[in-house]
């Protein structure tokens, strides 16, 4: 900063060297700022002494103990008027007629006219009673005043003293005036003190009842947090439910609308209870406000789950403890109990716990299986757990394709007969031939004598949507993906869940983020147990459950994505579901990568050794028109179920999962089309000769040519 040469004196000394000048710089001082009036410094420190949250705790604290008061003389005040008066059965008669219970207004009806009755009864006697007071107090004071004399004459005889007749009666005398001596001392204070101590008592009432407005509690009884479910908070919470018909019902039955409520009861980690809806109120419309519901109860979404009971009218209320649901659960009893077996027709894996806390286990026997949901939800986890419990039965054999090829399988290998890692469309194809191979396995099975019995066999298929929406054609021009009669693996799929079960051949399969597309109707209908993780829609939530677990209360769609991992909503027969319920949530064990291997290494101990296929062979070359001359032979004609079983047995590979369609294609590419004969169909052995011989003929000509 420049500054300017103020010379302090004159200056009379010769001029001397500049460089030895000395100069005085003087800085400005900076400008200050304008002072502040008193008056607005004294309005800010008001205000901020006011809205400061000491200040705004302290008043809330004193209105809140002054309202106790008040409330607390409400509650004496409406105690004291049912008691004199008959207005708790006159509300208790409202109640059950709202209810639709007139056998029970009926009965209250009649309490009340008791009621009355006798109370009528009691101010008749008030009539007599002053006379008859009366009298009996002067027969009880002339009995009493007697009785001293008596025992005064007694004391005079035995002392021989005259004066000793009235003593007896001089010391009831001398107590009485002591004890309005008492009295009088102590009763000044008792007028003072007295009022206080109703107060006192007052607030002791409101302060149990919590007898004031919510703005004036504590924050943490204003949020509900932890607040426990009584039938007053939810006969409260239905009421704000924003119902017409439930809230006007409710109203109706004032204070007694508790009588909708079966008991509450401990049911695991949270509390249950059935709510009789009064009539003109139908369950989907509290299903459908399960939010606002939550909410009232002071809970979040996800902490009450809404279900549908046997009883008509009757929703089902499960309220979780307020933040239960985010603990996590105990170890899966497949890593603490290393001496763990399992049988696949009787036993039941352990999957996890339901919302009660006890244990969810499921039957796997002669089920196909389907689990799905959004991504990084625990689908992968959910559905291991149950393989690594099912081998563990050293009978089962399994046929697994990963098409993640992330290694979460890769602990099956040398346990599983085939196991397929990888998202690639060569992978697809790979899946593909081993549930085609699956079927011909099946077909096997089925033509065995009638009573032979096999090993179950569980064809596995994680992250299947890949092999759904799969575009690559086969030398054929069939697709491997899609949902047509002309898809390779969703054919595959249908024919194992159409006859595999009788044979224990079953298709496991996960997938993720369903839609029509990736996940086909027919599909997801086939499986017997149908689980899900956390989805987006409810659309969503049918495809994966079925529209009747939905309408009976499944909702995987309100759980919450990458909070709720492992939990499952469950509809099967395999698992024990409260009665009445189409569904039952589960929370699953976490089975991590180290102990899955742990678990498999004691599956492999119990096995012979087992050898991983990790690729499918390719079907070797076969002409599809000249086998079927090939096994039709002299005969003039061959039904086509026969034809397929001499296919089946001439070359099991390749036509072992034929179905009388695959049959009729190539007959009718060629020319030889199946016809009815007696009522059934057969393929003509002149037929086929022709078509071999104009197809013979027509590649000669090409060659020729």
């Amino acid at each position: 900063m420049s500054g300017t040469v103020v010379h302090l004196h004159k200056n009379t000394d010769p001029p001397a060297d500049t460089a030895t000048v000395t100069t005085l710089t003087v800085v400005p001082e900076p400008p200050t700022a304008p002072s502040v009036p008193l008056w607005v410094r004294s309005g800010r420190a008001i205000k901020t002494a006011v809205m400061h949250d000491n200040t705004r705790t302290a008043a809330r604290a004193v209105a809140r103990h002054s309202l106790y008061v008040a409330g607390g003389a409400r509650i004496v005040g409406r105690r004291a008027w049912d008691g004199r008066t008959a207005a708790r059965y006159e509300r208790y008669m409202r109640t059950a007629e709202a209810a639709g219970n007139f056998d029970a207004a009926a009965e209250w009806e009649e309490r009340g006219q008791r009621f009355r009755e006798a109370r009528h009864r009691r101010r008749m006697d008030l009539l007599h009673s002053p006379l008859d007071v009366a009298k009996g107090a002067g027969i009880s004071v002339g009995m009493r005043i007697g009785g001293l004399v008596l025992l005064g004459i007694a004391m005079a005889v035995a002392t021989k003293n005259a004066s000793d007749v009235v003593t007896p009666l001089m010391a009831v005398v001398e107590f009485i005036n002591l004890m309005i001596t008492i009295v009088r001392v102590v009763w000044g204070p008792a007028i003072t003190i007295g009022p206080f101590l109703a107060l006192l008592a007052l607030w002791s009432v409101g302060a149990h009842q919590k007898a004031a407005p919510q703005w004036v509690l504590p924050a943490n009884v204003r949020t509900g947090e932890g607040e426990p479910i009584t039938p007053s908070i939810v006969v409260k919470a239905l009421r704000d439910l924003g119902v017409p018909a439930l809230r006007k019902a409710i109203t109706e039955m004032g204070d007694a609308g508790a009588s909708m409520l079966s008991p509450i009861v401990i049911a695991g980690c949270g509390v249950e209870v059935d709510v009789t809806l009064p009539s003109g109120v139908s369950t989907n419309e509290v299903q459908s406000k399960r939010r606002k519901l939550a909410e009232n109860l002071s809970r979040h979404e996800h902490e009450v789950f809404i279900t549908i009971p046997t009883a008509a009218r009757t929703v089902r209320l499960w309220v979780a403890d307020s933040g239960a649901l985010d603990e996590p659960i105990g170890p899966s009893p497949l890593v603490t109990d290393e001496t763990m077996t399992a049988d696949y027709a009787k036993g039941r894996a352990p999957w996890g716990q339901d919302l009660r806390g006890d244990a969810a286990a499921l039957s796997l026997y002669q089920r196909h299986l389907l689990i799905t949901g959004l991504s990084n939800q625990g689908k992968t986890v959910a559905l291991r757990s149950l393989a690594l419990w099912l081998s563990l039965d050293k009978s089962v054999q399994f046929l697994m394709g990963d098409l993640k090829g992330v290694g979460d399988w890769a602990m099956f290998d040398g346990l599983a007969s085939t196991l397929i890692q990888g998202p690639t469309d060569e992978h697809v194809i790979q899946v593909t031939e081993m549930v085609e191979g699956a079927v011909a396995e099946m077909n096997r099975r089925i033509q065995a004598p009638p009573g032979t019995v096999f090993p179950a066999l569980i064809v596995l298929v994680d992250e299947a949507q890949v092999a759904f929406m799969c575009p690559v054609k086969d030398e054929e021009g069939r697709f491997y993906g899609g949902s047509k009669a002309t898809s390779r693996y969703f054919m595959a799929v249908r024919k194992i869940h159409n006859q595999g079960r009788a044979v224990n051949v079953l298709m496991w399969q996960g997938t993720q983020d369903p839609t029509d597309q990736n996940l086909p109707k027919l599909v997801r209908e086939g499986a017997h147990t149908r689980a899900s993780l956390a989805l987006g829609t409810e659309s969503q939530a049918r495809m994966a459950l079925g529209d009747k677990a939905v309408d009976g209360g499944a909702a995987p769609n309100l759980l919450r994505p990458g909070l709720d991992q492992g939990t499952l909503v469950v509809a099967s027969s395999g698992i024990d579901i409260p009665k009445g319920q189409s569904s039952i949530t589960v929370r699953t064990h976490y089975v991590d990568d180290d102990a899955a291997v742990a678990i498999t290494d004691r599956a492999k101990a119990l096995r012979d050794g087992v050898t991983t296929l990790h690729a499918i062979e390719r079907k070797e070359e076969h002409d599809p028109l000249a086998d079927i001359a090939a096994v039709i032979g002299d005969a003039a004609r061959l039904r086509t179920q026969d034809v397929i079983k001499r296919l089946s047995a001439l070359n099991p590979t390749a036509y072992g999962d034929w179905s009388p369609g695959d049959l009729t294609r190539v007959l009718e590419d060629a020319g030889a089309e199946p016809y009815k004969s007696d009522g059934r169909m057969v393929v003509g052995r002149d037929r086929v000769a022709r078509a071999l011989a104009n197809r013979d003929s027509d590649g000669s000509a090409s060659d020729a040519g």
